[in-house]
């Protein structure tokens, strides 16, 4: 598995005990830096720029969009940031997921320190979507900004959903892990609850981790046969050439039957901005002749 998700695999952590912070009275914006990509992907649909960020060039690759500005400095591991390269920073702030919540008494001698939850354990995501987004506007003087994109993705979303094809099949979203092994996205996670504000339906219903995925082998999806695989980037190095060779990805029945769609990285544990890239690629993809086919395919 990807090293920048192993932190993500961890038990859930408790809230960190710092005292929320305030915008500045005068409605400046406070230097923020972050070990969390959802948090720093949700400042940059507001308008503001992180100060740093842990994992920056894994940030690339997993998230995709939005890009992360040349400026923005990287704090090295989101799950052991450079506390002296922070200290050096001075932010005034530091954003951090529960899950960061054993760095908080360390990461509080350099800055406050606030905790903002999205993904919980029997949480409904799409509520705590909007209240995670707007917590982080209020935190940088951008509530009104944040409430007119949320009111947009929402409308937005409404009006995919009149576009896509009639009778499309369930769909199963995956990320390749190896060439045997995949995370399959379902209950609790981003990709479905945007696939359900366009009337898609999932095919998997297996159950999930706190953060909407489970790990399945390929030869679950043997009994599987009527769904539409969509396969979300990043690949792992060489799985695109092994899954090329005659083997079981061959004779699944879903790829055989079915070309499997593609779509460019997007952040599976994001926010409103993943959000509405993943309702619009995969709104892409369906359409007629508009999907791409996974390179692992050979049809």
């Amino acid at each position: 598995m990807a090293p920048c998700l192993v932190s993500l695999l961890l038990p859930l952590a408790t809230q960190a005990e710092t005292p929320p912070s305030s915008p500045a009275a005068d409605g400046t914006v406070p230097r923020i830096a972050t070990v969390d990509w959802t948090i720093a992907e949700t400042l940059l649909a507001l308008g503001v720029t992180p100060l740093a960020m842990g994992d920056v060039n894994s940030y690339r690759a997993w998230v995709g969009e939005p890009r992360l500005p040349a400026g923005v400095i990287d704090i090295g591991l989101r799950a052991q940031p450079n506390r002296e390269l922070l200290a050096e920073l001075k932010p005034d702030l530091i954003l951090i997921s529960p899950l960061a919540a054993p760095l908080a008494p360390t990461l509080s001698r350099i800055a406050p320190v606030q905790s903002i939850a999205l993904y919980e354990p029997d949480a409904e995501l799409w509520p705590r979507l909007r209240e995670a987004t707007l917590t982080i506007a209020a935190l940088v003087n951008r509530t009104a900004e944040a409430e007119r994109q949320l009111a947009a993705l929402e409308r937005d979303l409404a009006q995919m959903k009149e576009t896509l094809p009639a009778s499309l099949p369930p769909l199963l979203v995956v990320q390749f892990i190896d060439e045997r092994h995949v995370r399959v996205f379902g209950r609790h996670s981003l990709f479905e609850a945007v696939m359900a504000r366009l009337g898609l339906r999932n095919a998997w219903q297996g159950e999930t981790n706190a953060w909407g995925f489970s790990v399945a082998s390929l030869e679950q999806f043997l009994a599987i046969p009527e769904a539409r695989l969509v396969v979300v980037d990043p690949i792992p190095v060489g799985v695109s050439e092994k899954l090329q060779e005659p083997g079981l990805w061959q004779h699944l029945p879903l790829v055989q039957n079915t070309p499997v769609l593609h779509l460019p990285a997007t952040w599976s544990f994001g926010g409103m901005l993943a959000a509405r890239r993943f309702a619009t690629l995969l709104g892409e993809a369906l359409q007629p002749q508009g999907g791409v086919a996974f390179k692992g395919e050979t049809r």
